[in-house]
């Protein structure tokens, strides 16, 4: 055994008492079977060492391969045992995450920011809006790998299971009035306005879990990546009917069918005040207590960031973008009726195929619906 300098290591040589400097300058040690040299009691500990490290090492590895990189100074295998088994006593065990947390795991992206939609039997039937929500993503450019990260929030067992069949993400709210929301629900009705604010509720635990999301109607066509588009600094994002030019005029007359939400304790706070206003403001729906909250005292106080979408790449019915070319949505807005809304939706469709199947851009934009159908 050498060490670094060229001179023998003394360890092996206090074992068997002999001079480092003079290795006959002690007499050699005496056992009862004869006589012993420093050399030879060297090699005998020596080998006696490995033999106890070979053992030790494979008996650490057998109960536990960590043990050799959590306590390398330890080489007593009875100690090593006990300290590892108080180790693993004292990891803090997580606690079982919840459904909802589950779905949202599976679903993130990367930077923990999931796509969330709301359905209701009535929209996951055959061939009807979560269909041509789908169908959406896969003709949209840049958008069929977005949707993995949707979420599906359902409101009964019926759309539960449908969606299950078709989509990878799905998640049950347990309502026990789901009867009542797996209808139609036309807009405004009794029906329609639980349906609302029981999925304002979820997205606030959305947000509490530490999520951010993007809250899409299943009524809008995914037509074009939206990332892009989104204003960097903002902490909450929302389309518009109406836009006036001004991404962040709290006069644009909102849209709340489509919100992208940064996940931090101010817009936590905002969906909490949201949703309890909703009992100061009976009968309204979000998005009209929304305007009537956006500007008062305490959402202003929050310092929550809102930014403004323009109908040229966020457009609807009611406003359909001007320009094919840089749409990335279309919302089925102004529109009355499930069948009617489905319709016209799947007409939007085919034009955008048509559009693409052309491989360039177009200097005109035409849109094969109706102006405000239903109306």
């Amino acid at each position: 055994m050498t060490s670094t300098n060229g001179e023998a290591s003394s360890m092996g040589y206090e074992f068997a008492r002999v001079s480092i400097k003079d290795e006959k300058s002690k007499p050699p040690m005496i056992y009862s079977d004869g006589v012993f040299g420093g050399r030879d009691v060297m090699k005998i500990v020596l080998l006696v060492a490995t033999v106890t490290l070979s053992c030790l090492l494979f008996y650490k590895s057998a109960n536990n391969p960590l043990n050799m990189m959590l306590f390398p100074s330890n080489t007593d295998c009875y100690s090593s045992k006990i300290i590892n088994d108080t180790f693993l006593e004292t990891v803090p065990r997580k606690e079982p995450v919840s459904k909802l947390e589950k779905v949202l795991m599976n679903a993130a992206m990367e930077d923990n920011t999931v796509i969330i939609t709301a359905l209701n039997q009535a929209w996951t039937e055959p061939n009807s809006t979560f269909d041509v929500f789908r169908e959406g993503f896969k003709a949209g450019i840049g958008t069929e790998r977005l949707l993995k990260h949707v979420i599906a929030i359902c409101l009964d067992n019926k759309a539960y299971d449908q969606c299950l069949r078709v989509h990878p993400h799905c998640y049950l709210i347990n309502a026990t009035d789901s009867d009542q929301l797996s209808g139609p629900n036309r807009f405004m009705t009794p029906g329609y306005l639980k349906l609302i604010w029981r999925r304002m509720d979820l997205l606030r635990q959305v947000i509490g879990l530490g999520y951010n999301f993007i809250f899409t109607d299943a009524d809008i066509l995914w037509l074009g990546d939206p990332f892009p588009r989104f204003f960097p600094d903002a902490d909450f994002q929302i389309t518009c009917d109406d836009y006036n030019g001004k991404p962040s005029d709290k006069k644009n007359h909102v849209n709340s069918r489509f919100t992208y939400v940064k996940a931090s304790n101010k817009t936590s706070k905002f969906y909490k005040y949201w949703i309890r206003s909703s009992k100061k403001y009976p009968g309204k729906h979000d998005q009209d207590v929304f305007n009537l909250i956006k500007s008062d005292h305490h959402v202003e106080k929050l310092g929550i960031k809102m930014r403004f979408f323009d109908t040229v790449y966020f457009g609807g019915f009611c406003r359909p973008s001007r320009d094919i070319n840089v749409v990335n949505t279309m919302h089925a807005n102004c529109c009355i009726g499930l069948d009617n809304k489905v319709n016209n939706l799947k007409a939007a469709l085919e034009d955008w195929k048509r559009y693409v199947s052309l491989n360039t851009t177009v200097s005109e934009t035409k849109w094969n619906i109706p102006p405000r159908c239903g109306y």
